[in-house]
């Protein structure tokens, strides 16, 4: 009920607004605004999306299935951000993706899991329902939300301001295409005394290097499979490194490995 009706009394929100920095990733999307390779894709994106109960933020769960946008793993992504001291600035990538979080009548949940073997089914003890989670995708299993799905941007900790903000990652690994339209993201970024941001989260195989004032990449390195950790770097006999550990991603669907990668910068 609008504060409006109430007379005598005002409401505040049961959340809190906040005013900076301007939103970093969208938290509304409609039918119309699904995403596809091809027009059947997109046709079947849109039929999905547009199935789904959306209010907007904080819609609750539903029988139906609600739509949660961003998906339970960010926005900000819980790979955590870094922080370069001299500008005063938080570094942060994201991911942007749908899910889909439905309830499951309590005596369903077992045969649910069956059927949804590739999604999060789980019971809710005491209730009379548990519930289904997982990302909307479209039948070539990309995301029917429009790109960019991942993001990284600098944001200026005194201002608000966001200084620089740009897709992060390819689909060169999801979808054998080049197209840099951002991918899911899992790991942070590391920021270093060279002006230099280091991140491998993406769902391509690579350790990238980032300008910290501009976001600009300056740098890739291979990697056997997705990187979704956060890099560490060190000092050794006068020359710096950087490792990061290759282990992929079974759930997101990139090969699961065991290599630790280290790259030696220039001396």
């Amino acid at each position: 009920m609008p504060a409006s009706d109430i007379e005598g009394e005002v409401l505040s929100p049961t959340q809190p607004i906040p005013e900076l920095p301007q939103q970093l990733v969208p938290s509304r999307v409609t039918p119309g605004d699904s995403f596809g390779l091809t027009w059947i894709d997109k046709r079947a994106c849109e039929s999905r999306l547009g199935n789904l109960r959306a209010e907007g933020l904080f819609t609750p769960p539903s029988v139906e299935g609600t739509l949660f946008y961003p998906f339970t793993g960010g926005g900000a992504n819980w790979g955590g951000a870094a922080y370069d001291p001299r500008r005063n600035l938080l570094i942060i990538n994201m991911s942007s993706l749908v899910h889909e979080i439905a309830l499951i009548p309590s005596e369903d949940v077992s045969a649910a899991r069956e059927v949804f073997h590739d999604q999060d089914v789980a019971p809710m003890r005491g209730a009379p329902f548990g519930a289904r989670r997982g990302v909307v995708l479209s039948p070539l299993e990309l995301p029917c939300n429009p790109p960019p799905w991942g993001i990284i941007a600098g944001v200026d900790l005194a201002t608000g301001d966001i200084v620089w903000r740009r897709a992060l990652g390819t689909l060169r690994d999801m979808a054998g295409l080049p197209l840099e339209v951002g991918t899911p993201t899992f790991g942070g970024p590391i920021a270093t005394s060279g002006d230099l941001i280091f991140i491998a989260s993406t769902m391509d195989y690579y350790l990238r290097a980032l300008s910290t004032s501009t976001g600009e990449e300056l740098w890739r390195g291979r990697l056997p499979t997705s990187g979704n950790a956060t890099p560490m770097t060190y000092m050794w006999q006068g020359r710096q490194y950087v490792v990061i550990y290759a282990g992929g991603n079974a759930r997101a669907g990139t090969p699961p490995d065991d290599k630790i990668i280290a790259f030696a910068l220039p001396l």
